[in-house]
Protein backbone atom coordinates (compact mmCIF):
# COMPACT_ATOMS: atom_id res chain seq x y z
CA UNK A 1 0.00 0.00 0.00
CA UNK A 2 1.40 3.35 -1.22
CA UNK A 3 2.10 5.56 1.89
CA UNK A 4 1.00 9.47 1.62
CA UNK A 5 3.46 12.28 1.30
CA UNK A 6 1.93 13.82 3.68
CA UNK A 7 3.04 10.72 6.09
CA UNK A 8 6.69 11.28 4.64
CA UNK A 9 6.81 15.40 5.76
CA UNK A 10 8.08 15.62 9.08
CA UNK A 11 6.23 17.66 12.18
CA UNK A 12 6.88 21.21 12.76
CA UNK A 13 5.25 22.45 15.44
CA UNK A 14 3.09 26.00 14.89
CA UNK A 15 5.69 27.81 17.71
CA UNK A 16 9.03 25.97 18.55
CA UNK A 17 12.50 27.11 19.95
CA UNK A 18 14.22 27.97 17.22
CA UNK A 19 17.71 28.84 18.34
CA UNK A 20 19.28 29.63 21.59
CA UNK A 21 22.80 31.16 21.96
CA UNK A 22 23.09 29.89 25.76
CA UNK A 23 26.76 31.04 25.84
CA UNK A 24 27.37 34.33 25.44
CA UNK A 25 30.33 34.99 22.63
CA UNK A 26 33.59 36.59 24.44
CA UNK A 27 34.34 37.17 27.76
CA UNK A 28 31.59 36.30 30.32
CA UNK A 29 31.92 39.98 32.31
CA UNK A 30 28.04 40.27 33.24
CA UNK A 31 28.02 43.47 30.81
CA UNK A 32 24.68 44.32 29.64
CA UNK A 33 26.11 44.10 26.50
CA UNK A 34 26.77 40.59 27.36
CA UNK A 35 24.21 38.86 29.02
CA UNK A 36 22.04 40.34 26.02
CA UNK A 37 24.35 38.22 23.36
CA UNK A 38 22.46 34.73 25.62
CA UNK A 39 19.16 34.61 23.51
CA UNK A 40 16.53 32.37 23.26
CA UNK A 41 14.53 32.49 19.38
CA UNK A 42 10.83 31.55 19.16
CA UNK A 43 9.83 31.09 15.50
CA UNK A 44 5.67 31.13 14.62
CA UNK A 45 6.21 28.60 11.99
CA UNK A 46 2.19 29.49 10.71
CA UNK A 47 0.97 32.08 8.50
CA UNK A 48 -1.16 33.28 11.34
CA UNK A 49 -0.62 35.83 14.25
CA UNK A 50 -0.05 33.59 17.67
CA UNK A 51 -1.20 35.35 20.78
CA UNK A 52 2.13 35.04 23.23
CA UNK A 53 0.26 36.65 26.05
CA UNK A 54 1.04 34.67 29.24
CA UNK A 55 3.14 32.29 27.27
CA UNK A 56 6.27 31.47 29.66
CA UNK A 57 9.72 29.89 28.97
CA UNK A 58 11.65 28.62 31.97
CA UNK A 59 15.07 27.08 32.35
CA UNK A 60 16.00 23.93 34.53
CA UNK A 61 16.59 25.90 37.92
CA UNK A 62 12.86 27.35 37.43
CA UNK A 63 13.47 31.09 36.06
CA UNK A 64 10.92 31.62 34.23
CA UNK A 65 9.93 34.43 32.08
CA UNK A 66 6.61 35.69 31.21
CA UNK A 67 5.58 37.44 27.36
CA UNK A 68 2.68 40.30 28.13
CA UNK A 69 0.52 41.52 25.74
CA UNK A 70 2.31 40.26 22.47
CA UNK A 71 1.61 38.70 18.94
CA UNK A 72 3.63 36.81 17.14
CA UNK A 73 2.99 37.03 13.46
CA UNK A 74 2.73 34.71 11.39
CA UNK A 75 6.25 33.42 10.23
CA UNK A 76 8.39 35.32 12.30
CA UNK A 77 10.54 35.07 14.98
CA UNK A 78 11.16 36.92 18.37
CA UNK A 79 14.78 36.64 20.36
CA UNK A 80 14.35 36.93 24.46
CA UNK A 81 17.73 38.34 25.97
CA UNK A 82 18.89 38.17 28.75
CA UNK A 83 19.96 41.19 29.75
CA UNK A 84 17.92 45.04 29.98
CA UNK A 85 16.66 46.54 26.92
CA UNK A 86 13.29 48.01 25.85
CA UNK A 87 11.01 45.41 24.04
CA UNK A 88 10.59 45.66 20.38
CA UNK A 89 8.47 43.87 17.98
CA UNK A 90 11.44 41.56 17.25
CA UNK A 91 13.50 41.62 20.75
CA UNK A 92 12.21 41.00 24.20
CA UNK A 93 14.36 41.88 27.17
CA UNK A 94 14.49 39.43 30.66
CA UNK A 95 15.97 42.66 32.48
CA UNK A 96 18.70 39.91 34.63
CA UNK A 97 21.61 40.89 35.38
CA UNK A 98 23.07 37.37 35.39
CA UNK A 99 23.49 34.41 32.99
CA UNK A 100 20.64 31.91 32.64
CA UNK A 101 22.69 29.73 30.56
CA UNK A 102 25.81 29.94 32.99
CA UNK A 103 27.66 27.88 30.13
CA UNK A 104 26.62 24.54 31.54
CA UNK A 105 24.40 21.92 30.27
CA UNK A 106 20.83 23.55 30.38
CA UNK A 107 17.23 23.47 28.78
CA UNK A 108 14.58 26.03 27.66
CA UNK A 109 11.12 24.94 27.93
CA UNK A 110 8.59 27.15 26.24
CA UNK A 111 4.97 26.42 27.41
CA UNK A 112 1.25 28.32 26.17
CA UNK A 113 -0.55 30.36 28.81
CA UNK A 114 -2.16 27.49 30.25
CA UNK A 115 1.12 25.92 30.99
CA UNK A 116 0.39 23.35 28.17
CA UNK A 117 4.11 22.27 27.17
CA UNK A 118 4.63 23.09 23.57
CA UNK A 119 8.64 22.65 23.30
CA UNK A 120 12.02 22.53 24.81
CA UNK A 121 15.55 22.79 23.33
CA UNK A 122 18.50 21.79 25.74
CA UNK A 123 22.10 22.09 25.05
CA UNK A 124 25.37 20.62 26.91
CA UNK A 125 23.91 17.48 27.38
CA UNK A 126 24.98 13.89 25.70
CA UNK A 127 25.15 13.95 21.95
CA UNK A 128 23.27 10.82 21.78
CA UNK A 129 19.69 11.49 23.99
CA UNK A 130 18.43 13.91 21.40
CA UNK A 131 17.16 17.36 22.81
CA UNK A 132 13.80 17.28 21.91
CA UNK A 133 10.74 15.50 23.32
Amino acid sequence: MPTSAAEHRSHRPAVQISDVQHDSPGRDDRSNRSLNREWVEITNNTRRAVNLDGWTLQDEDGRTYTVDDYRLRGRATVRIHTGQGRDTRTDFYQDRRHYVGDNHPGTATLCNDRGRFIDDESWGHNPHRGNRR
